[in-house]
Order: C-alpha cells, then sequence, then structure tokens
C-alpha cells in the first residue's frame, strides 16, 4: 500500500457526500471550473454532488453509471500521514491513522521519493 504525507489542510464542502452505483440512471450537470473532470450528479435519491464524468457512459444529460462511486471527502491536516488506496481524476481514495477513509485532492498530499518509506 502506498503512503503519503498531508502538504496542505483539505476540509470537505459543507454538503453531505452522494453514492452513485454502477447501473443507476442520474442526470448530468455541468462541469466544475476547478476540476473540469467531474460533472455535477443528481442520483435517483434526488441528491447532488461531484463525480468525476469518467464512470458514465455519455458526457452530459440521462447517462448510466460504470462504477460505484461515493463522493465523501476525507478531512486532513498538514503533517498526517495517510494510506492511499487508488487514484482517480487528480484525487486519492485515502486513509488515515483513525481508518476514517474518503477522497483527498492529489495536490494536498505527498508522496515520499521510491524507497522513503515502507509500503504495506
Amino acid at each position: 500500500m502506498r503512503r503519503a504525507r498531508v502538504l496542505r489542510a483539505h476540509r470537505a464542502l459543507d454538503r453531505p457526500p452522494i453514492r452513485v452505483s454502477a447501473g443507476e440512471r442520474v442526470a448530468l450537470g455541468e462541469r466544475d471550473t476547478e476540476w473540469p473532470e467531474f460533472v455535477w450528479t443528481v442520483n435517483a435519491a434526488g441528491d447532488g454532488g461531484w463525480v468525476p464524468a469518467a464512470l458514465f457512459d455519455r458526457p452530459q444529460g440521462e447517462a448510466t453509471a460504470l462504477a460505484d462511486y461515493d463522493t465523501r471527502e476525507l478531512e486532513a491536516d498538514p503533517g498526517q500521514r495517510l494510506r492511499l488506496h487508488r487514484e482517480l481524476a487528480g484525487w486519492w481514495w485515502a486513509e488515515n491513522a483513525h481508518g476514517a477513509c474518503g477522497w483527498i485532492p492529489a495536490r494536498a498530499i505527498e508522496e515520499p521519493p521510491e524507497g522513503g518509506e515502507e509500503e504495506d
């Protein structure tokens, strides 16, 4: 398992996370201006959140999710160590020392140089 150190604090927006399931029909809206890989997505329950556009069968309008996705973000402070699970659209699904998981922007963390820290 890869590891990283948090460089800049990350706080989630004040919006509840949403989940999208593979095969679920959703409505896609505008692209995010800061993260253009993300599209505003409204799920079957009527909840909205930012989801990578690559996870849908079309770029806008009515679409079908090709994979499960959870918009939960991981809040973190500088100096914290994280375990990195997977990267998608410039964000990492990460886990902190307390076992909490969520997405954190790649630009907020730093991976040690090759051989700098042990991997799991």
